[in-house]
């Protein structure tokens, strides 16, 4: 059960929006907005993570279906985006809160400075008393640069924000041992602490061609946002007060146990969503001083460097042997750390007065035993 003034990410998926035409139901959005209103008088910060965008806006563009193709999903995405937020702004100013627009793309999270910012916007919206609505960028969004479902994108806004619980919306009442709509035998799963192979074959994809993703989307973010410490919850839209059921362990659904383990911002960056700009060959003395003494890296114990980087970007460090160690935050370019390769800390400052006496600091790294980022 999650306390009071606590921060609560949810994911509303296109299903949870829509009629079985495809059709964006207005009905079933006031219903959204009015339990997410009762969690705010309640006194929690939430967080709105919506699909709906391509379907709100591929019958005004005279579709009597939603679209397949990329370049027609994101006209009718770019149709469709004003008029949801429309939808979500209506329902929401007539109950006396502000609801605020982001749309984002892989490469806010990937770019380091980007995802800060991404950080800082969310939590002055969130101090300021208003309800953040995020979606995907589809208008724009090329293949590279997708979460690809929202299942995804909800899972990182609720690392990134250390959010106490995030809430999947869906058409199912959480995880089945099997798709409970053809199969009659299916049990339900209440409560999940491994999500390991075993369960990611019980799980399914959507058979519908109004949404994306399906259960095994809503594993894959679960995992994500379990290793970076947020519990989650799926459930089913249809359940009128699913939300507040879901905040007191009354509503029906699958919860998963997040790991007890804490990442601050920049090493939940590193982990998740930060892109190797080089690699560090380090000697065997470094190598054993980083896994086991859980020292900073140095430069008198690097051997070789490989790729192009600048100062704080994500490196990767292996040994003599290309045996991976970890990953972390590098505080040289490339072309100032190879002046100073195996250099100790009194050379360094004769080369370059001022450089710093770590290439890693400690508390930028994530070690193979912490490296949550494969989970992805």
């Amino acid at each position: 059960m999650v306390k009071a003034s606590q921060r609560i990410v949810i994911k509303i998926g296109t299903s949870s929006l829509t009629h079985d035409n495809g059709n964006i139901s207005s009905e079933k959005i006031q219903n959204i907005v009015q339990q997410t209103a009762g969690l705010r008088k309640g006194g929690h910060q939430v967080v709105l993570v919506t699909s709906g965008a391509i379907a709100a806006g591929f019958r005004s563009l005279g579709y009597p279906e939603r679209p397949q193709t990329v370049n027609a999903k994101q006209a009718a995405a770019a149709v469709g985006q004003g008029l949801l937020i429309e939808e979500y702004n209506r329902y929401f100013s007539a109950l006396g809160y502000i609801a605020a627009q982001l749309l984002l793309n892989r490469s806010d999270f990937t770019d380091k400075r980007r995802y800060q910012n991404v950080y800082d916007t969310l939590n002055t919206l969130l101090e300021r008393g208003a309800i953040p609505i995020i979606n995907e960028n589809d208008t724009v969004s090329i293949e590279e640069l997708r979460f690809g479902d929202n299942d995804t994108l909800s899972a990182d806004v609720a690392a990134l924000l250390h959010a106490d619980l995030l809430i999947l919306l869906t058409d199912v009442d959480g995880l089945y041992t099997a798709d409970p709509k053809r199969d009659n035998q299916a049990k339900h799963l209440n409560r999940v602490e491994l999500i390991d192979e075993s369960l990611e074959r019980m799980a399914w994809d959507t058979s519908s061609k109004n949404a994306m993703g399906g259960m095994s989307s809503k594993l894959s973010a679960a995992r994500l946002a379990t290793a970076a410490g947020v519990p989650v919850f799926i459930c089913c839209s249809d359940d009128p007060d699913v939300l507040q059921g879901a905040l007191d362990s009354t509503a029906r659904g699958t919860w998963f146990t997040a790991v007890p383990q804490y990442l601050k911002t920049r090493l939940q960056w590193l982990a998740f969503h930060s892109d190797i700009k080089g690699t560090l060959v380090v000697d065997m003395g470094a190598s054993e001083a980083l896994k086991t003494r859980h020292t900073s890296l140095l430069a008198s114990g690097i051997q070789e460097i490989q790729g192009s980087f600048q100062k704080g970007d994500a490196v990767e460090v292996v040994d003599e042997l290309f045996n991976y160690i970890g990953k972390g935050i590098v505080q040289y370019d490339c072309n100032d750390l190879e002046k100073v390769l195996g250099c100790n800390s009194e050379e360094i400052q004769r080369i370059q007065p001022g450089a710093a006496g770590e290439v890693i600091n400690r508390d930028n790294w994530l070690g193979s035993e912490r490296n949550l980022g494969e989970t992805k």
